[in-house]
Parts: structure tokens; sequence; C-alpha cells
């Protein structure tokens, strides 16, 4: 196979979609744009294929999690290796071990961090409270020396900084603001439907219990009310959510490509983004507040004060308690009832977007990172 551009990128995932957000339409189309060949390698199944410039190989679908780390991250690496690239871009931490192979061959590796693990391993309710923290810091010790053997770290977070601040690697935070250009085709000037809207991981974490005890009580006022949720559902909690009296009014979908996902935006009126008040929410910012204000959505969100800075500073929403139902019911009913508010809280969350939370500006970040790995 003969590339056609000069150099040769390879992102490599073991856990995310093939068109994942930050990945492909984000990092790896903006790569493509500015005339590198990019591959990306994946694990979901669907087969090899070219999208957008982007070769996308798939080295199968793992049988759980055991599998994924055991063996499928094994078949990332010898993927990774066969399509011999000049740099190679890695995206999960389980990836982390590939990367150091990959150093030992001679190779420019990134990583990419999206998640703070560390912080998320001490709020998982699954786990037990006594090892949460040694599990944290383990992690925390092994990433901080593995990172090391790195070309450059890419951040996902402004919050993430303190973490890898002592790793005397190229650093850049590039956060996950919306494409505006590319989400121009779902923005709606005149939003009439009782629809909230809702893209991204489903779970209690992520606000559902609480989103669909708030759709009970706006039902009381509203009986039309619509509740669209898009995204992966988590931990089997659709099967002890209590939705009874509002079967009719909400609709799960599934995950979704983003721009299918957006689609389906156009019917609703207010998007929804309501983060429990755990460490790594609270100081990380959600990609889909962005994502509602560059489409002309007004938001609910958590009164963080990270989102408050944002939400209520520019007035395209309302911050709420992301643990009373009541709060989040009352904002949803206060923005439905003005449909002059809904219109003025849109335009100003595209505005806002348009002119300082955009991906122009952190696709400039990538690209020179870029050239600085490859001069």
């Amino acid at each position: 196979m003969k590339d056609t551009f000069n150099k040769r990128v390879i992102h490599l995932t073991s856990v995310h979609p093939r068109y994942d957000t930050r990945i492909f339409f984000k990092e790896c189309l903006s790569l493509s744009k500015a005339k590198y060949c990019v591959h990306l390698v994946v694990a979901d199944g669907l087969g090899d294929t070219i999208s957008q410039n982007i070769h996308v190989w798939d080295v199968g679908k793992p049988k759980g999690r055991t599998d994924r780390i055991k063996n499928i991250t094994k078949s990332v690496l010898q993927k990774a290796l066969v399509l011999e690239g000049d740099i190679y871009h890695l995206h999960d931490p389980e990836l982390i071990p590939i990367g150091i192979k990959l150093k030992k061959k001679g190779k420019q590796v990134i990583f990419d961090i999206h998640e703070n693990i560390a912080l998320q391993i001490k709020n998982k309710i699954y786990l037990p409270r006594f090892v949460r923290f040694p599990l944290a810091l383990g992690f925390r010790l092994y990433e901080q020396w593995a990172l090391r053997q790195f070309d450059a770290l890419i951040m996902a977070e402004d919050s993430y900084w303190s973490y890898y601040q002592k790793i005397s690697l190229p650093k850049e935070v590039i956060l996950n603001l919306p494409d505006v250009e590319a989400l121009k085709n779902f923005r709606v000037t005149e939003r009439n439907e009782y629809g909230l809207f809702y893209i991204g991981g489903i779970s209690n974490e992520r606000g559902l219990d609480v989103t669909v005890a708030a759709l009970k009580l706006v039902k009381q006022h509203i009986p039309d009310i619509y509740m669209h949720y898009i995204g992966n559902v988590y931990d089997n909690i659709l099967e002890t959510l209590d939705i009874e009296g509002i079967e009719e009014n909400i609709r799960f979908y599934g995950a979704m490509p983003l721009y299918e996902g957006m689609m389906i935006s156009q019917k609703a009126a207010i998007g929804l983004s309501i983060l429990k008040p755990i460490d790594n929410y609270k100081h990380s910012y959600s990609t889909k507040v962005f994502e509602y204000m560059a489409i002309g959505l007004p938001v609910i969100t958590s009164d963080f004060p990270l989102y408050q800075n944002i939400v209520e500073k520019y007035q395209c929403g309302i911050c709420v308690n992301p643990e009373d139902p009541e709060a989040i019911a009352k904002a949803i009913l206060s923005i439905l009832a003005d449909k002059k508010r809904v219109k003025t809280m849109g335009k100003n969350g595209i505005q806002t977007a348009e002119n300082i939370f955009s991906w122009e500006q952190e696709r400039k970040k990538l690209l020179s990172l870029y050239r600085e790995l490859l001069s």
C-alpha cells in the first residue's frame, strides 16, 4: 500500500467507537485535512473501511473486558507495527504498555489523556472503599512512570495539567470543544416542541435518576413533555429504573454517531447535562454543554463553578443542584414557559460557541504539536 501523503499517523484505541467524536471527527479529520495520511485502529467488529480519507482498521470485537485487555491490545499492537507510522497516537490507559513497546522499537508516541482515571477509581461505587485509594494511588504512580517514556502528552482538560506538569515532555491541553462549522446543520431558530435532549454516556453518575424524577414532576404541568436519551447505558440501570407514569414520555435510542444523534436534537427545546458532584466531573468540561450551545439549544447543567462561569455568564442556560429533581424540573418549566427566552438563550449559546469555545483553536494546537514532533 502506497501513501499519497508524506507523514503517516496511526491512532490507536481498543475502547472507543470508530466514530468517536474526539478521535475521529476532531483529531483524525483535522490531521487528514492538514495532508497527513491518517490511520485509525479500532476494536469493534465492524470491519475495515476508508471513511473521509481516514483508513479504519478493525482488529475484532472483544468478548469482554478481560479479553479486551489481554488479547485485543496485542492485536492492536500487531496492526500498529504493520502500518509503520511516523507518529502513534494512543487514546486508552490499557494501551500504555503498547506505547512502551512502540518506543522500544524507536517509534514516536503521543498519549492522549481523555479522563482522570485515578480520580474516577476513587469514586467507583462498586469498589469497596478500602481498596479505592490504594488502587487510585497505584495507577497514578504507574502512569507517571510510564508516560515519561513517551514523546508528548495531550490532555483533554485544563484541570489535568497539575497532575502531569512535572513530566518533562512536550504537553498540550486540547479541549473537547465543538466543531462549530460542522454543527451548523443542526441549528433550529424556532424551538416549539416540548422536548428534552441528552447525548452521551447514560448512568446515574451522569444524572439519569434525577432527570427521570424531574421528568415526572414536569409532566404534571406539561403532559406531552418528551425526553430523548442518546448513548450507551451503563451498569444495566434500565432494569431497575422507575419510569412508571412516564413510559410514553421517554425514549432510549442507544449509541449513535454524534451527527446522527444531533438530528434528534431538532425535536428538543432544552439540552440536559446533569453531572453528579464527583471530583472528575466538577473540574472537567462536559463536551455536550458546548455542543448544545453550538446548535442553539438552551442548556441545563450542574451548578459547578466551572459551568456557572460559562452557562450563566453568557446567559445560555441555567445551572442547578444536580441532586435535586425539583430544582431541575423548575428550571425546565421556567425555560419552556417563555419561547422568547428559549430563542435568546439559543442565540447566546451560538455566539459564545463561535467566538470563544470552538474546536478551531484546539485544532491549531494539535497541528502545532505534530509539527514540533516531526521537525
